[in-house]
């Protein structure tokens, strides 16, 4: 997840407005309910959260989703939300070493970092599916799952793509467990793995050719076809099986599509996380980049997946869903 920055992005933009202190403000500075007290450990299980709370996430999740802690206004949107999930790091493997991964420390100190953010539970699976509905769903592992629970994908209707790097072309709704290819777009070549990729575990995709069409291979990215993005990088780029430095260097190499382009300058908001810690440690490092947003901001209340998802959910102005309905935005300002 290390990040070396070369970002040359117009810091004249507007930024958000807010504090990190409780009373939380939301994304551009609407006041929010205060978070969760943090937790020292992480527990497995469905819907089980790490270090916000004690209150675990629901197995499933509203259809419409409901209001939760201070929405904000119309004026906290983003026209377009990017997320980069890489792979297994606590935060103290990636801030504040730069040698281990100078792009990503670049971004956190050139833009923002969550200072407190925690993964929900272990392994990866359920991490995703809190991240895009809310819940772990009952996962408690890696093994294929399909289910029928509302997810951002749902909410979105074609207003989503998942750029999932090395997703085989030509195989149609690809559900099988994972598949290698070539290099994809930038980085190593490697292996795309569907646990990694959430929106395939949702029925409303996988049973739908026009919503899985919607998943697609890195090499076609364009940062301003969809409101909301998930790139996944593969195995060998999300540090997952790479090294630090490998998955670095992905960042480096990718991330400028996005902050080089209209739709980043435009308002656009990027946030990069990790899916889950090493071991027990699941305080992971969650990135905000958004032009304008103070140099170096640093958001100190406790947050987690489920307050990305309501972060996201502000900015494309959706209701939110699950446990993220008990969580404020992550202030960017």
């Amino acid at each position: 997840m290390a990040l070396v920055v070369t970002v040359a992005v117009a810091a004249a933009l507007t930024g958000c407005t807010g504090g990190p202190t409780a009373p939380i403000k939301g994304v551009m500075g609407a006041t929010a309910s205060p978070q969760p007290t943090a937790g020292a450990g992480s527990t497995s299980g469905a819907g089980s959260t790490s270090g916000v709370g004690s209150n675990p996430g629901p197995v499933s999740t509203p259809g419409a989703g409901s209001s939760g802690p201070a929405s904000t206004g119309s004026s906290a949107r983003a026209p377009y939300v990017w997320w980069i999930v890489m792979e297994n790091h606590t935060a103290s493997q990636i801030v504040g070493r730069p040698g281990q991964a100078p792009f990503l420390d670049t971004l956190a100190s050139t833009y923002g970092l969550a200072t407190d953010y925690r993964a929900i539970t272990h392994p990866s699976e359920p991490n995703y599916l809190a991240l895009t509905s809310g819940g772990t769903q009952g996962v408690t592992d890696d093994d294929v799952h399909d289910l029928d629970a509302p997810s951002l994908f749902s909410q979105l209707g074609s207003r989503w793509r998942a750029w999932q790097q090395d997703y085989p072309v030509g195989e149609g709704c690809f559900t099988g467990a994972k598949a290698s290819g070539p290099v994809d777009l930038v980085g190593l070549a490697g292996t795309y793995v569907r646990k990694h990729d959430p929106a395939i575990s949702y029925r409303s995709v996988s049973g739908d050719r026009g919503q899985c069409a919607l998943i697609q291979p890195l090499a076609g990215f364009d940062p301003a076809a969809a409101a909301f993005a998930l790139i996944t990088p593969n195995l060998e780029n999300d540090m997952h099986d790479g090294t630090v430095a490998e998955g670095d260097a992905f960042l480096r190499a990718f991330v400028p599509r996005i902050t080089g382009s209209a739709a980043f300058a435009g308002g656009g908001v990027l946030l990069i996380t990790f899916d889950e810690g090493a071991g027990t440690d699941n305080h992971v490092a969650t990135v905000m980049v958004r032009a304008g947003m103070p140099h170096g901001f640093r958001a100190t209340a406790p947050a987690d997946h489920y307050s990305l998802l309501r972060t996201t959910e502000d900015l494309l102005g959706l209701p939110c869903l699950g446990a993220a309905c008990s969580r404020a935005p992550i202030p960017m300002g």
